[in-house]
């Protein structure tokens, strides 16, 4: 599939973005709200028959975090639209797949830097195995980790927009294992929910 932003200059992205986000399906004001949601529900969940409390007794870093609202949010998005929205079933659809068209599936990323958020080797890799296009929508999810002098993390940042497998640069390291994007790509390509906030 040939990108929304072929032959545009850079100064165009970020118009041809917020078009490809008026065209989804779904609303982004829910969209922020199911991220918040998420957020607000690892801490008021309770893990084994104590129950222990993230934030209280337990204080995982923020991979096990990021997997959490990997989860959470097509969970709460699925139980909201059960015939619409449902997570992946397998390792060739994105994270969230809207079942009436692909297309408008999302891949999920987050991380705990404070703008950037990263992909594994793969995404810098034209000829990589991988089933998963890495062109579509993305939701972009950044968060606080657990230091010293935050009891409580919260969400900093959340964005959405479109990716295309071109826009990830690999570590220059063969061994590398992380792709990142350029600022001129997560400035244009990825928009700050609630739209309007920036």
């Amino acid at each position: 599939m040939a990108s929304p932003y072929h032959d545009l200059p850079v100064e165009q992205w970020r118009n041809k973005t917020l078009e490809l986000i008026e065209q989804h399906p779904l609303h982004m004001t829910e969209l922020y709200e199911i991220v918040k949601q998420a957020w607000e529900d690892i801490f008021k969940s309770g893990i084994g028959s104590k129950p222990f409390k993230i934030g209280e007794d337990l204080f995982p870093s923020p991979q096990i975090m990021g997997f959490f609202l990997h989860e959470l949010i097509p969970l709460e998005l699925s139980s909201r639209y059960p015939q619409v929205w449902r997570p992946n079933k397998s390792a060739d659809e994105k994270d969230l797949v809207y079942a009436p068209d692909a297309t408008f599936s999302i891949e999920i990323k987050t991380s705990s830097s404070s703008r950037n958020i990263y992909g594994n080797r793969s995404y810098a890799q034209t000829g990589s195995t991988t089933r998963k296009t890495k062109s579509g929508y993305y939701l972009a999810v950044n968060f606080q980790k657990f230091v010293a002098n935050i009891s409580r993390p919260e969400i900093t940042q959340v964005r959405f927009g479109w990716l295309d497998h071109e826009d990830w640069l690999g570590q220059a390291a063969a061994t590398g294992q992380q792709a990142r994007l350029n600022p001129a790509v997560e400035r244009n390509k990825l928009i700050t929910l609630p739209l309007g906030k920036e």
